[in-house]
């Protein structure tokens, strides 16, 4: 081990972050694949339901299946997951308003565009505007939005409205049927899927920490990347696994035996978290080689049991306790000899064996009513946020003008155009538009290229393959392909289901050449997506530096909850865990606060704005402050010698400031006297130190800071 070797710092390993682990680099946009989130068995459901009325219709020589088959394929887009008793509302509801606009579009078009564009800006505003209620509205509203355009180009008389509204109502309660109720995925693996995920980011975390050590000696920019990859993505596991598991929690009621494990191993992950963070802060410009030894054996051996434990988690079975004992007293006896070490691995070592034993940890008592608070009233759920965002300063309510004010102009060109696929121009305009213009720019490109790789896909396969029934034959693997991609990366999912199109294309207009179908397809999309960035960039822009401000305050906010909570526990005033929920909101509000950071810089000009630099620095001293405060929560000798009167002073003193920081109150007042005690002068000094320099970051004039 090279602990104390000198030269320069390692670099972390470059790679294109996700969704769900951006990496360090704020400025780089996630768009990696995450092969992790296939859905393999999803995807074969979707496909079979989607599959299974093609070939009805290849075998029964019907062509209304074809509208059954479309409406099966669009109640699969609309099923995010969650509680049946939330999916099950969204889908039958989008069921019976996709067959009222495909009828009801379809009898307008003859009535001419002065009828029907009216009709569709107010359609296309609605829509748009759905997603005040959440993400599963936002993709109901979305691929409403793309029945309207196609039933608008798409002129029918009486009993054909009738007929493909019949259909549709079809396809979709037969989509429905079979994911809700004849072919349920096991309930409680999602949970166990999601929460295994946590433990496997904290093996990730702990495993570059000794990374780090191996090195030799890192600087301080180097742990900053480290905390930002790491914590970021770790925090966001978290909090992805904490909904999944509350919402099968509250959809069975009350706690079941399998309930209540979930949430144990995902608090007893999140408090290894909190360990693992002070670990951090602890090594952090570590000279002493025997600390290093002892903290590198540590990492060594604990990363294998958080892997271990993962793999326990997601397959349902046990962890052997002779496994788990000799693991963990090699972990103990790493660290036996350091008084700073020690009840780190004490901590972790402790959660480990709750979660691999369903111990009980802080009191909590499963089989009780669930802790979360009362769901609102149905009118408060659906009025409240309507209210909230009837107004111009909601970016939300600008998004969804913004979306009718194009996408109407593109559906009329394309209505009076005529050409057979146009409608894909207004429809690539509608699901590429966001209420951000860095997200619309990553869409819009996310959008092209697997628009292009999958038209290539496609028109190859159609290529080859001629007969009817095996084009049906071929939509089945595509199908369970690019549904089982679809959390994988919206550039998979693209590629995916872009092949779908082009062979169903193929099936519904057989005289067009596949690769007519796959290059128009291609040429929409591209003029589609320069349509929706030019109209994010033009029309009621919503810039990041603003929000990105609002988050700074609410970070530094949320970091003086959690200084004051853990102060509070430290002088006994509280019981050790009090601070949990402090911690965990001072975490979710930096990588708030990074996310920010990441569609500001991908904005025009973003790099270069003052405002940009300075979160970024905010950013970064947050996180070491963070880190401090975790080491002092898990220091033994702070507990013993931090006095209550100068504990409630340095509490006063680091809430106070940190609060007038973020509000832009005057300068911060001068440092309480230190503490007596010898082993607390630098750890509330290095607090102190980096508050100093927060201030000087927000107080730095705008020309210095750029």
């Amino acid at each position: 081990m090279k602990a104390t070797a000198s030269g320069p710092s390692p670099a972390p390993p470059r790679r294109i972050g996700t969704p769900r682990d951006p990496g360090a680099d704020l400025s780089r946009v996630p768009w990696g694949w995450d092969l992790r989130a296939l859905r393999a068995v999803e995807g074969i459901r979707a496909a079979t339901a989607f599959a299974l009325v093609i070939l009805a219709h290849e075998w029964l020589g019907r062509p209304a299946l074809l509208y059954m088959a479309m409406a099966t394929f669009f109640t699969c887009l609309c099923d995010v997951g969650g509680p049946i008793r939330f999916r099950v509302p969204a889908l039958l509801a989008f069921t019976l308003l996709g067959a009222a606009t495909w009828a009801g579009f379809g009898l307008l078009r003859e009535a001419g565009l002065a009828v029907v564009l009216p009709l569709a800006f107010a359609g296309l505003f609605c829509l748009g505007f759905s997603r005040v209620w959440g993400p599963g509205a936002t993709v109901v509203g979305n691929i409403l939005a793309i029945v309207l355009i196609i039933a608008a180009n798409q002129p029918l008389s009486g009993q054909e409205a009738l007929e493909i509204g019949g259909m549709f109502l079809a396809g979709g309660l037969w989509a429905t049927l079979l994911t809700m109720v004849v072919w349920r995925l096991h309930p409680y693996r999602p949970a166990r899927t999601a929460v295994a995920e946590c433990w496997r980011r904290l093996a990730t975390l702990a495993a570059d920490q000794r990374r780090l050590l191996q090195a030799g000696e890192a600087s301080t920019a180097v742990w900053d990347a480290h905390s930002r990859a790491h914590r970021r993505a770790v925090r966001e596991e978290i909090e992805h696994a904490r909904v999944i598991v509350l919402d099968l929690v509250n959809m069975r009621g009350r706690l079941s035996l399998r309930g209540s494990q979930a949430l144990l191993r995902l608090e007893a992950c999140d408090q290894i978290f909190g360990s693992l963070i002070a670990l951090s802060d602890l090594l952090e410009g570590m000279r002493d080689p025997a600390r290093l030894r002892a903290a590198e054996t540590l990492l060594r051996v604990v990363r294998p049991m958080l892997v271990v434990l993962a793999d326990a988690i997601e397959t349902d079975v046990a962890v052997r306790p002779p496994v788990l004992d000799r693991a963990a007293g090699r972990a103990l006896a790493a660290a036996q000899g350091d008084p700073l070490l020690r009840p780190l691995a004490e901590a972790i070592i402790e959660r480990l064996r709750i979660a691999a034993r369903l111990s009980t940890p802080g009191g909590y008592l499963p089989g009780g009513p669930v802790g979360a608070a009362q769901a609102q009233p149905w009118r408060e759920r659906v009025l409240g946020p309507l209210r909230a965002n009837l107004t111009w300063q909601s970016a939300i309510l600008r998004h969804a003008l913004r979306i009718a004010v194009i996408g109407a102009p593109s559906l009329a060109l394309t209505l009076d155009y005529g050409a057979q696929f146009a409608h894909w121009l207004p429809i690539t305009v509608v699901v590429t538009l966001q209420p951000f213009f860095a997200v619309t720019w990553q869409r819009a490109l996310e959008r092209i290229g697997g628009t292009v790789l999958g038209g290539l896909v496609g028109a190859l396969l159609a290529y080859f393959v001629r007969a009817p029934l095996e084009l049906a034959a071929v939509l089945f693997p595509l199908c369970a392909l690019a549904f089982g991609a679809r959390q994988v990366s919206f550039t998979a999912w693209i590629a995916g289901i872009t092949p779908v199109v082009v062979v169903l294309m193929e099936l519904i207009h057989p005289g067009h050449s596949s690769w007519e179908v796959a290059a128009l397809r291609a040429l929409f999309t591209l003029a589609g997506g320069l349509l929706a960035v030019i109209g994010c960039l033009l029309l009621w822009p919503s810039w990041e530096p603003g929000r990105m401000r609002r988050e700074r305050r609410a970070a530094l906010a949320a970091h003086a909850d959690y200084a004051g909570a853990v102060l509070s526990e430290i002088i006994g005033e509280t019981p050790f865990g009090g601070a949990e929920a402090a911690r965990r909101a001072a975490g979710m509000a930096t990588n708030n606060l990074e996310a920010s950071i990441t569609r500001a810089l991908q904005e025009p000009r973003g790099s270069r704005r003052p405002e940009v630099s300075r979160a970024i620095l905010v950013d970064s001293i947050l996180r070491r402050i963070a880190g401090r405060l975790s080491a002092l929560r898990h220091d033994p000798a702070a507990r013993m010698a931090l006095t209550a009167v100068e504990g409630a002073a340095w509490r006063s003193w680091i809430t106070a400031s940190l609060r007038g920081l973020a509000e832009g109150e005057g300068p911060v007042p001068p440092r309480p006297a230190p503490p007596l005690e010898a082993a607390l002068l630098d750890p509330l000094a290095r607090i102190a130190r980096q508050i100093e320099l927060l201030e000087g970051a927000l107080r730095r004039p705008a020309a210095e800071a750029a």
